[in-house]
């Protein structure tokens, strides 16, 4: 910025006198949300570099977010924002920028050009712009929904965030365009749920499960596999609390961790380290799938409730596990080494429940598949009353955190529970959802589920850049629909998932022969995927499958740990009647509502805001 530039000394006092004051104002304005540590609990790196850093925290009471942006080496401005999936095109913005003589600070969007404009509604609040030793320290804040056409709608699940660096001056906000910018994007979980941490016990271990000093490769992606395995005769524990270990200079470089429990079928698992493709990789490794603990970049630690533990160790527990690690390398920095993984916090004494992990959604099979060019297709999931009833205790289980999971096309993923044909609650819900971003996130609330429940997984689609019909599968461009909810007590029901009937599949495929020009093979020996491959998709085919999956009989599969199917008949079952759907929550906007000044704040980089 063209502005006068303060010494070292200088900045640190006139920035700890400015921010010591205004987090006085913040921290009452939080009423007590946010830990006594910090003002803002949660920080990423924006950019790959780590030169842009974002903290936050939330007003439930507000309903407004609170930012620090924090700038280490301005050049001329930094925009900021949210957009539906991180395109900098149709976005959100609140932007810095100079004109050369003067510093500017305004609320703004871009249309679908790139284009940025001032918007006539300023709800992005700049509170303090200063210089510090660190760089420039922007704070400000933005509520929830402001009833705005133009702007993003801050709600639970992923948020894309974008952001931009101004190399040069602009004469005027109009005069910047997105597309002419060093830009990039970073998925988070905006709203954190505001609960509190649980006691921990006061004979609680922890266990570090970490690359061992790996060299990252200078790829834009890898995952990167790591077999470990538990100290001999380590008996049974519980999970209490887990928290991320990421390398110091690499928080823009780990995108998100997993660890995983092998089957305990296998004696003993090959010691691995390396890219999870790599042809090296034991064959073994695909049996290492039971998840312990996942953490996403945003992500603080997580606490299991003070009444529940995840087992491990022990009889009938593999003592080897698998750490999976995501690098989000975009730069192809090269020489970077890392020993991030995360933190298992474990007790001895064992909690009154052993938490469980119940996979919700649809069965991992060809029948359930997405025409090609679809923007918005529903494909949905069942766990039906009939299997609660037989599987549940009579006082049921309570459902404290939720994992959601699709491929690549999946854009939006929802689970409801129904209770006498009537949805009553949402359990998880992801309107933003991105493939790229999956975590195991705490609920706001516990959800209790009862036996005669229905639990109702619905995943959205887009194939828009794909030619043939995707099917469900395991495979990267197959697609699957899940939901792994995490609650207690456990059970024996590990898997409560539905598909179409085959039959009623195969007389789709009859019906669109009809129609056409025997396309379709309908012989034994046709497979299910080559029978989509095959089929000419119009109208009448799409819109002929889709009614099928809303109206035709399903295969449950109400399965132990085991994988073995409670006893009962669970083919050809009837779909769930919902008699009565949750009704969407509306904005409550205001009928009118005064305008802010449509104009940018002019900023002082020395001092505070004007």
């Amino acid at each position: 910025m063209q502005v006068p530039s303060p010494s070292m000394r200088e900045a640190a006092s006139m920035y700890g006198t400015a921010v010591a004051v205004f987090l006085v104002i913040l921290v009452a304005a939080l009423q007590s949300s946010a830990p006594p540590e910090s003002p803002f609990p949660y920080r990423i790196s924006l950019d790959p570099e780590g030169s842009l850093e974002l903290s936050w925290n939330i007003s439930y009471t507000q309903e407004t977010v609170y930012f620090q942006l924090l700038v280490q080496e301005l050049k001329a401005g930094v925009l900021f924002g949210m957009s539906d999936r991180g395109e900098l095109e149709n976005a959100d913005l609140v932007v810095l920028w100079t004109d050369g003589d003067n510093a500017y600070c305004g609320d703004a969007w871009s249309d679908q050009w790139g284009q940025i404009h001032l918007d006539s509604q300023q709800d992005y609040q700049l509170l303090q712009a200063q210089r510090t030793p660190e760089g420039l320290c922007l704070l400000f804040k933005r509520p929830f929904d402001t009833c705005d056409p133009k702007d993003y709608l801050i709600e639970d699940g992923t948020v894309h965030l974008v952001y931009g660096i101004l190399e040069e001056p602009f004469g005027s906000l109009e005069a910047i365009n997105t597309s002419a910018l060093q830009t990039g994007l970073q998925r988070v979980q905006l709203l954190k749920p505001n609960i509190s941490v649980p006691a921990l016990p006061s004979d609680m271990h922890s266990m570090e499960i970490h690359t061992p000093d790996i060299l990252i490769p200078s790829q834009k992606t890898t995952y990167w596999c790591y077999i470990t395995e538990l100290p001999d005769g380590f008996s049974r524990h519980h999970i209490v609390m887990y928290e991320p270990i990421v390398t110091k200079g690499n928080e823009a470089l780990v995108h998100h961790m997993e660890v995983f429990q092998c089957t305990a079928q296998f004696e003993s698992f090959p010691q691995f380290s390396g890219p999870c493709d790599s042809k090296m990789k034991p064959d073994h490794l695909n049996y290492c799938r039971h998840v312990l603990a996942a953490w996403a970049l945003g992500a603080k630690a997580f606490y299991y409730p003070e009444e529940a533990g995840l087992a491990f160790g022990g009889p009938g527990s593999s003592r080897y596990l698998r750490l999976e690690v995501h690098y989000h390398n975009p730069l192809k920095i090269q020489g970077r080494r890392d020993s991030s993984g995360i933190r298992l916090h474990y007790t001895a004494t064992l909690r009154r429940f052993d938490a469980g992990i119940m996979e919700l959604g649809l069965v991992y099979t060809p029948v359930m598949a997405i025409p090609p060019q679809e923007t918005a297709f529903v494909l949905t999931g069942y766990c039906t009353d009939k299997c609660t009833q037989l599987a549940l205790p009579p006082s049921g289980i309570h459902i404290f955190a939720s994992q959601l999971h699709t491929h690549l096309t999946g854009r939006k993923v929802v689970t409801m529970l129904a209770r006498d044909g009537r949805e009553r609650e949402v359990v998880n819900r992801d309107d933003h959802y991105s493939p790229h971003f999956q975590e195991i996130r705490m609920l706001k609330k516990i959800v209790s589920v009862h036996p005669g429940d229905v639990l109702i997984t619905s995943c959205t689609y887009n194939t828009g850049d794909r030619k043939l019909a995707t099917v469900g599968g395991f495979g990267i461009l197959e697609e699957m629909c899940v939901n792994y909810v995490h609650y207690y007590p456990q059970t024996q029901l590990e898997l409560c998932k539905s598909a179409v009937d085959p039959g009623f599949l195969q007389k789709y495929f009859h019906l669109v022969n009809r129609f056409n020009e025997e396309e379709v093979c309908t012989c034994p020996q046709a497979s299910v995927p080559k029978q989509f491959a095959s089929v000419p998709w119009n109208s009448f085919s799409r819109d002929v499958l889709r009614a099928l999956y809303g109206f035709a009989p399903i295969s449950m599969h109400c399965n132990k740990s085991s994988a073995v199917r409670f006893q009962g008949e669970w083919n050809r079952q009837p779909l769930p009647e919902i008699i009565s759907k949750l009704e969407e929550p509306t904005p409550r906007c205001p009928a009118s509502r005064v305008q802010s000044p449509t104009r940018p704040t002019v900023v002082s980089i020395g001092g505070s805001k004007s």
